[in-house]
């Protein structure tokens, strides 16, 4: 009886104490299910964000796509004339020197003149000598045709005999021969002198046009031969203000290069300094070095400040197309291809929007979206090897386009939500 009295008393105090462990135990398991989710979760959102900054991306922009042709050349003047020597001799003065401005007809130098005054001299005297045999000759002529006519009247009368007759008129005629022979003497000597006094002339070296001297190739007192070519004394540049870069294009490109597109070009002297121009004309002549095949390209620039100088060598670049105002994505986007593991779960895909065959400009780009790529489809336009016109599909300004994957970088399965890990087997 007491034994079961003893275990009656303990059945109420065990009672209260089982029923105030079961909260207790609800909140264990409560917690435990807790740090078990937000362990997964960070886990889960650790490998995300791993699998987001494993790829390298850049931004669809709006802007400018320009295509143009790549040359170098040589700046020169439009116009350079060179002033020679028509006639040799000692320089006896020089009026002119580099950088020199002149007008037309302004002197540069002067060759001793005392050769060719002589020569003039001389050529006169002789004029005056021809014009003196005609007066001479003329008044034979008048006498002769006195006597020519005497003797034709003495004739018909019977004084003189018929030979005398003939002979004076044999006479009158050679004395109008010779009158005109002495004229024609003189015109000779006329146009001889001309000539003396035309080298002369020579004799003053002029500019022929308006310009500045930009090379001088004589000294004072050196002699100048003229008599098998022309030696050039001086080169003057009419407009240095205007000036002209001969670029040599390669044959490959000759063909996008046309009249009136914009031109750019630097120059060493000024690095940072762009020069603006306009290409004015193709040549048509090919030029061949090494078996290589360029073109002359004719660019035109003005140049206000004088800054460009006649021999300078320009890097140019020629705009041939230009779009203004469009979407574009680097052409390292165009290139990209997901790695093995996720290109294989795309095959199919690609394989469903591969272009036909002449359907170039169909192309596709791989676009981050939350975290994971995102194959897009894209026409292409314009293409400047840099980057690339969309002219067509779904990609927005602002769009994150994969450009390459980070070194050392584990792709995600493509058969399981990215951050969970593959069960062990």
């Amino acid at each position: 009886m007491s034994v079961s009295i003893a275990m009656s008393g303990a059945d109420p105090a065990a009672a209260p104490a089982r029923r105030g462990s079961r909260p207790a135990l609800w909140m264990l398991v409560a917690l435990a299910t807790v740090a078990v989710l937000g362990a997964t979760s960070l886990v889960f959102v650790r490998r995300h964000a791993a699998d987001r900054d494993r790829y390298v991306t850049a931004p669809v922009t709006r802007g400018s796509v320009i295509q143009a042709v790549n040359s170098s050349g040589t700046v020169n003047p439009v116009t350079i004339v060179q002033v020679g020597s028509y006639v040799s001799g000692v320089i006896q003065t020089i009026t002119c020197d580099f950088n020199t401005r002149v007008k037309a007809g302004q002197l540069c130098a002067r060759i001793d003149p005392r050769p060719y005054q002589t020569a003039v001299d001389q050529e006169a005297a002789s004029l005056a000598t021809a014009r003196a045999q005609v007066a001479k000759d003329r008044a034979n002529l008048e006498y002769t045709e006195v006597v020519a006519q005497r003797d034709a009247g003495l004739l018909r009368r019977g004084v003189v005999s018929q030979e005398t007759a003939d002979t004076s008129a044999s006479n009158r005629a050679q004395a109008a021969a010779q009158l005109v022979l002495d004229e024609t003497a003189v015109a000779q000597r006329e146009a001889q002198l001309r000539a003396a006094r035309i080298n002369l002339g020579y004799a003053d070296i002029v500019s022929p046009v308006s310009g500045t001297v930009v090379s001088r190739n004589v000294t004072q007192g050196q002699t100048v031969a003229a008599s098998f070519q022309t030696p050039t004394l001086f080169l003057i540049a009419t407009d240095l203000t205007q000036m002209q870069v001969d670029t040599n294009v390669s044959e490959a490109d000759i063909g996008r290069v046309a009249a009136g597109q914009a031109a750019r070009f630097t120059v060493t002297a000024f690095p940072d300094r762009e020069f603006r121009g306009t290409v004015q004309q193709v040549r048509q002549a090919p030029q061949s070095v090494q078996n290589v095949v360029t073109y002359d390209v004719v660019v035109a620039v003005s140049n206000p400040d004088l800054a460009l100088k006649p021999g300078m060598t320009a890097s140019m670049r020629i705009v041939t197309h230009r779009v203004d105002d469009v979407l574009r994505v680097p052409d390292q986007a165009l290139r990209y291809r997901p790695t093995q593991q996720r290109a294989g779960a795309d095959a199919a895909g690609d394989r469903a929007v591969r272009p036909a065959q002449g359907e170039r400009s169909q192309r596709a780009v791989w676009v981050l979206r939350d975290g994971q790529p995102q194959r897009v489809a894209v026409r292409i336009g314009l293409d400047d090897d840099s980057d690339a016109e969309i002219s067509g599909g779904t990609l927005r300004d602002g769009d994150q386009v994969i450009v390459s994957e980070r070194a050392g970088a584990r792709p995600a399965s493509p058969l399981q939500p990215a951050g969970l890990a593959a069960p062990r087997r």
